[in-house]
């Protein structure tokens, strides 16, 4: 029996002004979302770029030290490519993030410390499809993102951010997770995507470091292309949407 085609996607509304984009490494957001990033910051959006690790375990030739700083540069480099001008790294350990309070913590505060409407991560399931496997700081990432919303809104948790001078933010209208194989929405993106194909291809360092030849515009193109027939547009991404409020 053939495989079902994966159902339409439901256009994302687009009535929102500022977005935090919270993953675990440098590149995550590039292998799709930011090509929708470049979108919203032509529409005059604000996005901000918090990156939990600096990607320093990525590159296997390498020692951390001296991967951790030129991770940060190319990911600084990427996010100007889409619009995105404030990119900040959390200090954690790559590869061996972990999900559970501390963690909530840190993004609770980042979360306060932003206030946006709409917050981006990237796909926290345990699978991107069924031959693809998630990576671990992925799903703790992902996972915590979505408690760190309620945390953030919710002033007796975490009590200690009020000393440190961050309210409580309970302005978060949902979170929007890329890349997910539960995705819902879809974002029209056959205006911006050669943006997006251009950030990915300020990861110089690291994609040669990965050890294998990965032409940047056919790999986004070619899920892009799949993702627009769901939407019903050229090229599109895709995201599960989390609401927290009516969109």
């Amino acid at each position: 029996m053939a495989d079902m085609a994966p159902p339409p996607l439901a256009v994302l509304p687009e009535d929102w002004e500022r977005a935090l984009a919270i993953v675990a490494h440098p590149d995550d957001m590039e292998y799709g979302a930011a090509a929708a990033v470049a979108r919203w910051t032509s529409q005059g959006k604000s996005v901000v770029y918090t990156l939990v690790t600096s990607g320093e375990a990525g590159i296997d030739g390498m020692h951390p030290d001296e991967a951790g700083p030129l991770r940060e540069a190319e990911q600084v480099a990427s996010a100007a490519v889409v619009g995105v001008d404030v990119v900040e790294f959390l200090g954690g350990a790559d590869g061996m993030l972990e999900y559970g309070l501390p963690l909530r913590r840190t993004l609770a505060a980042a979360i306060r410390r932003h206030r946006p409407e709409i917050v981006i991560t990237g796909n926290f399931r345990e699978t991107f499809g069924p031959d693809m496997l998630n990576q671990a700081d992925h799903i703790a990432v992902g996972r915590a993102v979505v408690d760190a919303v309620r945390d953030a809104a919710n002033r007796w948790v975490f009590r200690e951010l009020l000393d440190e001078g961050l309210e409580p933010w309970g302005g978060v209208r949902a979170v929007l997770a890329g890349g997910s194989p539960l995705a819902t929405h879809g974002v029209d993106v056959t205006d911006s995507l050669a943006l997006g194909v251009e950030s990915l291809r300020a990861h110089e360092a690291y994609l040669a470091g990965l050890g294998q030849e990965m032409d940047p515009a056919e790999f986004l193109e070619s899920f892009a292309r799949i993702t627009g027939t769901r939407l019903g547009c050229k090229f599109a991404v895709s995201f599960e949407v989390l609401p927290f409020q009516l969109l």
